[in-house]
C-alpha cells in the first residue's frame, strides 16, 4: 500500500543547490517510492545555527520540499533520509551545525507518532518558513494533524529573508 509522505531538504555546504538536487534525485531512486512533486529550490538565513567557532558567517542555506508516495513505514523512510544524508557527507560536531544535507521526515499521511527516534509532523515545521513555504508551493490544500493548514500558519514573519531561486 502506498503512503504520502513529504520531506524538507536543505544544505548550505559543498554546493547547496547541487546536494538538494542530488537528494531529490536520491529520494526518486528509493525503493518502493515515487517523488511526486518537489517544490522550487528557497534561499534562506540560517535559523537556530550557532557562529562558527573563528566568527565565519554561517553560509545561507538552499531548502526544497519534496512529496513521495511510498510503501516503506515511517521509520523504514526515515532511515533511508538518514542514509542520503550520510551518503552525502553529513557530519553532525554539534546540533544545529552548518551541513552540507538535511533531509527531514515532515509529514507522513496524517500520522501523529512521538518516539525516541521519531515525531510526526515534524516537531518544528510550523515555525519555520523555509519548510512552510516550499511545502504550500507543492500542497496548498494541506493540512496538519496537530497544526492545522499550512495556508494559515505562513505569516510575514516566518517568511522574511525567504527568496525562490528557481
Amino acid at each position: 500500500m502506498m503512503h504520502q509522505a513529504f520531506v524538507a531538504l536543505g544544505s548550505n555546504l559543498q554546493d547547496p543547490v547541487y546536494q538538494v538536487e542530488k537528494a531529490m534525485k536520491a529520494l526518486s531512486n528509493l525503493p518502493n517510492t515515487q517523488l511526486l512533486k518537489k517544490s522550487s529550490l528557497y534561499k534562506t538565513a540560517p535559523v537556530d545555527c550557532p557562529q562558527d567557532p573563528e566568527n565565519n558567517p554561517v553560509p545561507d542555506f538552499i531548502n526544497a520540499v519534496a512529496e513521495v508516495q511510498t510503501e516503506l513505514s515511517p521509520q523504514q523512510l526515515l532511515l533511508a533520509l538518514h542514509a542520503i544524508e550520510n551518503e552525502a557527507g553529513r557530519v553532525r560536531p554539534f546540533v544545529n551545525a552548518p551541513r552540507v544535507l538535511d533531509c527531514d521526515l515532515l509529514l507522513y499521511e496524517n500520522m501523529v507518532i512521538q518516539s525516541d527516534t521519531l515525531i510526526l509532523p515534524h516537531p518544528r515545521m510550523h515555525n519555520r518558513g523555509f519548510v512552510l513555504l516550499p511545502l504550500f508551493e507543492i500542497a496548498p490544500q494541506l493540512s496538519m494533524p496537530v497544526h492545522g493548514k499550512i495556508e494559515a500558519l505562513i505569516s510575514p514573519e516566518l517568511s522574511k529573508d525567504i527568496k525562490k531561486i528557481s
